[in-house]
Parts: C-alpha cells; structure tokens; sequence
C-alpha cells in the first residue's frame, strides 16, 4: 500500500466492511464500490472494476455459505443460472476493453443510478401490494415453478445480467435478486441464489481486469479489501433477518441516487 495515506487506507478498509454487511443483509450496496474508487477517490475504471469484482467474489463466497447453511439457498437454481452469468460476465469484460474509459464510468454512473431508483421502485409497489388482496400460496408456488425451474429462462437471464454487472461493475444482487423476487422467488432465497451468483460473476471479471493492471504493486491493498469486505459480509449475513432491512434499503438507494446524478452531472 505504498503511497496511499493513512486517510484513503482507512476510507477503503471502513467502506467496504459497510458495504459487506449490507449485501450480507440483504443482497444490495455492491455497486458503491467503484463509485467509490473512481468518484471520491479517483482510480482509474479498470482498477476500481478489479478491487471491486475481488471484494464481490468474497461477498458471493462467504455469504453464500451463510444463506445455504441457514437453508435459504437453491442449488439447482443457482447453478443453471451461474453458468449463464459465467458466459455472460467473460462478455461483458471482453465488451469494456473496446470502450472508452469515459464511457465506461458514464455506464458505471447510469447503472448505479437505475439500480438506485429499481430499489425504491421496488419498495413502493411491495407496499402498494400490501393494501391489496394478496395471491394464494399456489398462485405463488406456479408463478415460481414455471419460470425459475426453466434452464433457458435461468441461462438467459444469467448471461445478461453477468454481462450487465462485469461490464459496469455493479455487481451482481441488485439486479439478480429483484429480478428472481419478481418470478415468485422468496426474499431470503434470491438473496442468496444471487450472493452465490455473483461468485460465477466476480471470477472471470476479477481475472480480467487484475490482468490489465499492475496487481503485484497493490497486494497490500488487496489485501486489505479481503478482510475488510469479508469481515462485513460475514457480520451481516449472519445477522440476515435479525435486522430490519426497510430503513437500510432506503439509505442505499437514495444515496446512490444522489451520488450517480451529481457524478453524471
């Protein structure tokens, strides 16, 4: 970690432990990680894309094996739809090296944005369901079997959203797990079907861009952002339904929100 401060080593150990134990929470807050690295702190696209898909592959990984053992992760479901986001993210990188480096934070700055308001959008139509009559548990059941139980559909909605996440550097749950809780999946099993998702995301776009990069100069700082991450990420999925999630979902969309428009502007 040679010639970063004391101040910037802090900011990066201190975010992404925050930033862990929000996915561990609920799945969501990823994509502030590159806009970390390259709005507040000034990286470069491809630097801040490899810090961030290493820190997501320890978030897949670590949250995963917490939701499985708890028993709210879908093996079936999660690899059909990781060989999709697999293919999809190898794309995905392929597609960022031929961008500019402008274009390519435009992307980052956009998805963040939308992934933001997906969030909010996403809470206010739950409530409006709330004051509604609500579906039987069968309904609900078919609704679930006749999309997630399809391979095609999985496969599909893996390659492009493995696409979408390595080539902006979003991650991976915030557009996996609402995309999931929209076919019928239950809360708790699209967060961890897309936490282990996100490993099948984080491998290749994390091999891609640490191989454009000078990696062996920042090992320090690498490993700085395995701790941390995983420290977080650990804590919050332990705490996974223990703690209400409403209050948090709102800080991180309307912040998001509010960083993507003025790094836009």
């Amino acid at each position: 970690m040679n010639g970063l401060s004391i101040v910037t080593i802090l900011i990066i150990g201190l975010v992404n432990a925050a930033v862990g134990g929000c996915i561990g929470i609920c799945g969501i807050a990823g994509f502030l990680l590159p806009m970390l690295y390259t709005g507040a702190l000034g990286y470069d696209v491809t630097y801040a894309l490899a810090m961030s898909f290493l820190a997501f592959l320890v978030s897949g990984l670590i949250g995963s094996w917490n939701y499985y053992k708890a028993g709210n992760l879908d093996i079936s479901m999660s690899v059909k739809l990781g060989i999709g986001s697999l293919i999809g993210a190898v794309g995905g990188v392929f597609l960022q090296a031929l961008i500019t480096k402008s274009t390519a934070k435009t992307i980052l700055y956009l998805v963040v944005l939308l992934s933001g308001l997906s969030i909010l959008i996403r809470m206010w139509n739950d409530k409006r369901k709330e004051r509604r009559v609500q579906q039987t548990e069968a309904d609900l059941s078919e609704k679930e079997s006749a999309s997630t139980d399809s391979i095609v559909f999985l496969l599909i909605l893996g390659i492009t959203t493995g696409c979408i996440c390595s080539l902006s550097g979003a991650g991976g749950p915030v557009l996996v797990m609402p995309l999931l809780v929209a076919c019928g999946v239950s809360a708790r099993i699209a967060v961890g079907v897309a936490l282990f998702d996100s490993v099948f995301i984080a491998v290749p776009a994390c091999a891609g861009y640490l191989s454009r990069v000078d990696w062996k100069g920042m090992l320090g700082l690498l490993a700085l952002i395995v701790i941390t991450h995983g420290i977080g990420v650990w804590i919050g999925s332990r705490f996974a339904g223990k703690v209400p999630v409403q209050g948090l979902k709102i800080f991180v969309a309307v912040f998001s929100v509010c960083i993507a428009i003025y790094m836009l502007i």
